[in-house]
C-alpha cells in the first residue's frame, strides 16, 4: 500500500526566524490579496517593528559611552539583551514581538530577538545583515494546527571610511548573532534576506497566531501586510491561502497556493495545503500525487514523523501515533520531542509508568532550560496524579 500524508489539519508556515534575488518571477497577484469579504486593519509599520524607545536608547548610550561601532562590544550587547531573561530562548508560539516589546518581555522567538539585536546594533553604529538558516522542516502542534517553523540569525559588521568611501571589513571582522545556536552551523545553507523580508515574516507570524485564534479579520490584516511588504515572500501568500480556504473561497485559495509555489519551489507547506484543497474539492488523484511526492521528500526527516504523530493524537489514533514517534526516535534519538510525543500518547492511554519514563528521557535530551523546566513541571504534575490515584 502506498504511503500517503495523513495530515488533515492545515500546515502554517512561521518564522522564528527562501530568500534569493528576485529575478524573472511572476508578477504578484495583488488583486488576490484584496478580498471582498475581509477588511485589512492597520498593523505595526516597518518603523514600529524596529523602533527603540527613548529609554532603550538612553540605556545603550550609557552602557556604550563611545558609539564607535566596535565589534568587541557585541558580546556585551547580547548580554544586555538577555540580562533579564533565562539566556536560553527558544521558539514560542505567539511570541512575535517588536524590538521594544521584546526588550521589555524577553519572551520571544529568534525572529523577535534578531530584530531587537539589529536595532540595538544599528543604534551603536554597527551594520546588520539578516540571514535565513535553511534548517530541515520542523513542526510544532498548536491547537489543531501544525506550525512549520523556520530560523534566522544576524550577521554584524563594522563599516569603515577611507578617503570618503565606505568599505567593509573582511569575514574575520564579522560576528554572527544566533539565539538558537543548535539550529545553525556550517552544515546548513545560509542566505541573506532583507529587512523588508524580516518584516513580512513578522506579519506572517502574527497572522498565523490570529488564525489559530480564529480571528480571521486580524489574520487577514497581517497576511495582507506581509504580501504588501514583500510581494515575493512565499510564506505570506501560502498562509493567506489557508485563510481563504477556511472561509470557503477555494478558487482564490488555489490560485494563491499556486503563486506561492511558483515563486518558491521549496515551499512544501503551500504544496501540502494545495493537496488538502484538492481533497476538499474532490480531486483525489491530484491530491495523492502531491502527497506521495511529499512523503518521499520527508520520509527521512524525524520532525515529519513527529508532526504525523501529533496529527494521529488529534484523531485519537494512539497506536499510529506511537509508530510515528518511534520512527522519529529511530531517525534521530537525540530529539526530545519524539520522547515527549510517546509520553503524551501513553498518558492519554492511561499508562502513567510509561509516561514518566519517556518524560524523563525527553528532559534528559532537552538542550534549553525552557524545555527542561517544562518537562520538570509535567513530571511534578504527573507525580500528583499518580499519588492521588
Amino acid at each position: 500500500m502506498r504511503a500517503l500524508i495523513t495530515l488533515v489539519i492545515p500546515l502554517l508556515l512561521l518564522w522564528g526566524c527562501n530568500s534569493t534575488q528576485v529575478t524573472e518571477l511572476p508578477a504578484p497577484p495583488i488583486n488576490l490579496a484584496q478580498h471582498p469579504q475581509l477588511q485589512a486593519q492597520p498593523v505595526e509599520s516597518l518603523e514600529e517593528i524596529f523602533a527603540l524607545t527613548s529609554t532603550m536608547k538612553a540605556q545603550l548610550n550609557n552602557v556604550f559611552a563611545t558609539r564607535s561601532g566596535n565589534l568587541s562590544a557585541t558580546k556585551r550587547l547580547m548580554m544586555l539583551i538577555l540580562e533579564n531573561g533565562d539566556k536560553s530562548v527558544r521558539y514560542q508560539s505567539g511570541a512575535t514581538l517588536t524590538a521594544a516589546q521584546t526588550y521589555k518581555q524577553l519572551n520571544a522567538n529568534c525572529l523577535s530577538l534578531s530584530i531587537l539585536a539589529f536595532s540595538m546594533a544599528e543604534h551603536l553604529g554597527l551594520q546588520g545583515q539578516f540571514q535565513r538558516v535553511h534548517i530541515p522542516e520542523y513542526w510544532a502542534l498548536n491547537r489543531g494546527y501544525n506550525l512549520l517553523t523556520g530560523h534566522i540569525n544576524l550577521r554584524l559588521y563594522t563599516p569603515r571610511r577611507r578617503n570618503d568611501v565606505y568599505e567593509l571589513y573582511n569575514a574575520e571582522r564579522e560576528v554572527t548573532v544566533d539565539f538558537a545556536p543548535d539550529l545553525s552551523g556550517s552544515q546548513f545553507k545560509i542566505t541573506d534576506i532583507t529587512k523588508e523580508r524580516v518584516a513580512a515574516m513578522f506579519y506572517n507570524n502574527k497572522g498565523a497566531t490570529a488564525l489559530v485564534d480564529q480571528d480571521y479579520e486580524r489574520a487577514y490584516s497581517y497576511f495582507y501586510a506581509a504580501t504588501q511588504m514583500d510581494p515575493y515572500y512565499s510564506g505570506g501568500w501560502g498562509n493567506l491561502g489557508i485563510l481563504y480556504r477556511l472561509i470557503d473561497d477555494y478558487e482564490r485559495a488555489e490560485r494563491i497556493y499556486q503563486y506561492a509555489i511558483n515563486i518558491d519551489k521549496d515551499n512544501n507547506t503551500a504544496l501540502g495545503n494545495l493537496a488538502i484543497l484538492y481533497r476538499h474539492t474532490g480531486r483525489e488523484q491530484q491530491a495523492e500525487e502531491i502527497e506521495h511526492k511529499l512523503v518521499q521528500m520527508r520520509k527521512n526527516n524525524p520532525y515529519y514523523h513527529i508532526a504525523l504523530g501529533n496529527d494521529s493524537l488529534v484523531q485519537k489514533q494512539y497506536a499510529k501515533a506511537l509508530t510515528h514517534f518511534r520512527k522519529a526516535r529511530e531517525l534521530d534519538e537525540r530529539i526530545h520531542e519524539s520522547y515527549f510525543g510517546m509520553a503524551h500518547t501513553y498518558y492519554l492511554m492511561g499508562d502513567i509508568k510509561a509516561t514518566r519514563r519517556y518524560l524523563l528521557m525527553a528532559q534528559k535530551r532537552a538542550q534549553f532550560d525552557y524545555d527542561k523546566l517544562r518537562y520538570r513541571g509535567k513530571l511534578a504534575s504527573l507525580e500528583l496524579v499518580a499519588n492521588n490515584r
